[in-house]
């Protein structure tokens, strides 16, 4: 039976790190929120700003919890219940094989510092292209107003017919895997948090990043912080993700 706020809330498919990994914990710490236990915790400090400052350049982030996006958040289809989704995940995850991304570095995207790979990786958008496919079935088309929304914004001809057939722009071949570490940074902040973040997370661009699974995140109201509910890791053998399109 669906919950009594499922006309509000929405779900995302996201790779996250394991929980006890150290790129989890870091980053949640960089952030100021756990997404699975919803404690928000200190941030380090930066010698060139405030706390309270820092906190405002990561508001964002804090609230979406820290996560690569491969689904983006979506409201269930009226067929469909959370428990449907979390199977089919779990087929999905029982499918799928685990991808090295080799190494990782924190990069600008549009204004905003996230944590990428350092070489582009054609497997990687394969897999995210059989995600978005895969769980396109679960999603319930965008309302008048978050279809306006999402067109609201500067995009090429083939985004917005990405935004028609699968309610968000960057997908498929328009994908960019990234693991967002900031909101939009101004001039005067860029270059002081880009050094700040490459020190905190040394140990963690010295390690290649490996996508091992899928992990449903949940948002109960809209506005509300989102929550990190499963993971599902990746166990199978297939390799052959399919073509992008």
């Amino acid at each position: 039976m669906r919950r009594a706020d499922a006309m509000t809330e929405r779900f995302a498919i996201y790779f996250a790190p394991a929980e006890d990994s150290v790129l989890w914990r870091r980053a949640a710490s960089w952030i100021g929120r756990d997404a699975v236990s919803g404690e928000m915790l200190p941030q380090p400090v930066s010698d060139s700003m405030s706390s309270r400052q820092f906190a405002d350049l990561t508001e964002d982030a804090r609230r979406y919890g820290f996560h690569a996006t491969l689904r983006s958040p979506f409201s269930l289809a009226d067929t469909v219940s959370p428990e449907q989704l979390q199977a089919e995940m779990a087929r999905f995850a029982g499918e799928m094989t685990p991808l090295a991304l080799g190494a990782v570095d924190i990069r600008d995207l549009m204004g905003f510092l996230a944590l990428m790979p350092v070489t582009e990786n054609a497997a990687l958008t394969a897999f995210a292209a059989a995600c978005v496919s895969r769980f396109e079935p679960f999603r319930k088309p965008l309302s008048a107003k978050e279809r306006a929304r999402r067109l609201g914004s500067e995009l090429t001809a083939r985004q917005i017919e990405l935004v028609e057939k699968y309610g968000y722009p960057y997908v498929m071949e328009e994908f960019r895997f990234h693991m967002t570490l900031t909101d939009r940074l101004d001039e005067t902040t860029h270059a002081a948090i880009l050094a700040a973040a490459r020190a905190y997370f040394a140990e963690v661009l010295a390690t290649p990043l490996v996508i091992d699974r899928i992990v449903l995140f949940h948002e109960p109201e809209p506005g509300l912080p989102f929550y990190r509910l499963g993971d599902f890791v990746l166990t199978g053998t297939n390799r052959a993700y399919g073509q992008v399109r």
